[in-house]
C-alpha cells in the first residue's frame, strides 16, 4: 500500500513537471526575459521589409518590428522573421504563428474586424510607378485602358477597382516582385501600391532608371501594427514602443536610412490612435 501511495505521488510529481516544462516553453509570451518572438514582415519590399540573399533582413518595418521587440524585452537575436504576405497576415495573427505583424499593414475598418491594431507609425499613400520612357499615365482614369499590376489582398488593388479605374485590367501577383517584372517586360502598364513601396523598388540599383512614380496621392495608407484582436495589453505596450520610438529620434532615423536613398518624401510621424 505505501509502495502504492508512493507511485502515486511520483506520478503527481513528473505530471506537474511536465505542465511546468510546456508552459515554460512558450516563445512567444510578450514578456521577452530571454524567450523568442516571431514577427510577420514582407520578404520582398526594399526599403521596408526585405530577405536578402545571404538571409539578412533590412528596411523601415524590420527596423520598427525589431525596436518594438526590444521594448517588449527581446533581443535582436531572439527575433525570428516569418513571411506574411498581403491576403495571409490575418489567418497568420489569428493562428497565433506570429506576435504581431508589421508589413505595411494599412489600418482599415474591414481587417479591424478581424484583428487589432497598435499605431499607426507611418503614413503612405497610394500611387503608380511605370516605365520611365511611359508619358500616357498621368493620372488615375488612364488606367482603364491599361493593364495594371498589383498584389492580391492589397488595399490598392480593390481601391483601383472599385473607385479609380473600374474598367482597369487588373492582374493580381502573389508579389511586388513579379509586378516590377511585369512591369520591365511590358507584360503589365503600371504597378499600383503604396508610394512608400514603390520608391523602395525605384531606388533599387537594378532598376534605377527604368521606372518612375507618377506623383498621385490617390489614397491615405496608416500603416498599423497587426496583432491578435483582444490583446490590449500587448496593444498598450506596442503604442508606448512606437511613442518613444518617435520621441528618441529612431524613427527619423530609421526613414533617413531606408527612404533616403529613393528621395522619397515621406510624411511626418502619425499619432498612435488605435486603442485610445
Amino acid at each position: 500500500m505505501k509502495l502504492h501511495k508512493a507511485s502515486a505521488a511520483a506520478a503527481a510529481v513528473l505530471v506537474l513537471s511536465l505542465t511546468a516544462t510546456a508552459c515554460g516553453g512558450d516563445s512567444d509570451s510578450g514578456d521577452g526575459g530571454g524567450k523568442k518572438i516571431t514577427v510577420g514582415i514582407k520578404y520582398d519590399q526594399p526599403g521596408l521589409g526585405l530577405k536578402t540573399p545571404d538571409g539578412k533582413f533590412t528596411g523601415f518595418d524590420v527596423d520598427v518590428a525589431t525596436y518594438i521587440a526590444k521594448e517588449l524585452g527581446y533581443d535582436a537575436k531572439d527575433i525570428t522573421f516569418k513571411q506574411a504576405p498581403s491576403a495571409e497576415r490575418e489567418n497568420l495573427i489569428k493562428n497565433g504563428d506570429v506576435k504581431f505583424v508589421a508589413a505595411t499593414y494599412t489600418i482599415n475598418d474591414k481587417r479591424k474586424a478581424e484583428v487589432d491594431f497598435a499605431g499607426p507609425y507611418f503614413l503612405a499613400h497610394q500611387d503608380l510607378l511605370v516605365r520611365a520612357d511611359d508619358n500616357s499615365i498621368t493620372k488615375a482614369t488612364d488606367l482603364n485602358a491599361k493593364k495594371l499590376c498589383s498584389v492580391t489582398g492589397s488595399t490598392s488593388a480593390q481601391n483601383v477597382k472599385e473607385k479609380l479605374a473600374p474598367k482597369a485590367d487588373l492582374q493580381e501577383y502573389g508579389g511586388y516582385s513579379e509586378c516590377i517584372t511585369g512591369l520591365e517586360n511590358k507584360a503589365v502598364d503600371a504597378l499600383t501600391t503604396d508610394n512608400s513601396i514603390l520608391a523602395g523598388f525605384a531606388a533599387q540599383k537594378e532598376h534605377q532608371g527604368k521606372f518612375k512614380l507618377v506623383g498621385l496621392n490617390l489614397s491615405d495608407e496608416p500603416y498599423g501594427i497587426g496583432l491578435k484582436k483582444g490583446d490590449k495589453d500587448l496593444q498598450t505596450k506596442i503604442n508606448a514602443a512606437l511613442k518613444k520610438m518617435v520621441d528618441d529620434g529612431s524613427w527619423d532615423k530609421f526613414v533617413k536610412a531606408n527612404f533616403g536613398p529613393a528621395n522619397y518624401k515621406t510624411e511626418p510621424a502619425p499619432k498612435v490612435t488605435e486603442g485610445s
